[in-house]
């Protein structure tokens, strides 16, 4: 029972497993990037009031299980997180690599 959230009217245990690939699944996860991917994920869910409970880089795809709370809609989230690491990883590595996550 210590694992169950609260807002202010309600007590809540959402998780969601979510998979999500590059486009034509490009091995773009490679190296000093998937060393940073962690935490840039772990940052962004804390914007949007979620946390990343288990995470999997593979070279062609990411595992997540991320508890959301139910004021966000699962989509929003995920949207948020996808499009901000993006922005992130295309300032940071830009002149290595010109598509990344897609």
């Amino acid at each position: 029972m210590n694992n169950i959230n609260s807002l202010s009217h309600s007590k809540w245990e959402c998780k969601y497993h979510v998979v999500w690939i590059p486009k034509c699944r490009r091995k773009a996860l490679y190296g000093q990037l998937r060393q940073h991917l962690g935490e840039i994920f772990r940052d962004l869910a804390r914007q949007k009031e979620s946390k990343v409970l288990e995470g999997h880089l593979q070279t062609d795809h990411i595992h997540m299980l991320i508890a959301i709370p139910p004021k966000y809609a699962v989509a929003q989230v995920i949207g948020y997180m996808k499009g901000k690491s993006a922005i992130h990883i295309a300032r940071t590595y830009l002149g290595q690599r010109k598509t990344f996550l897609g």
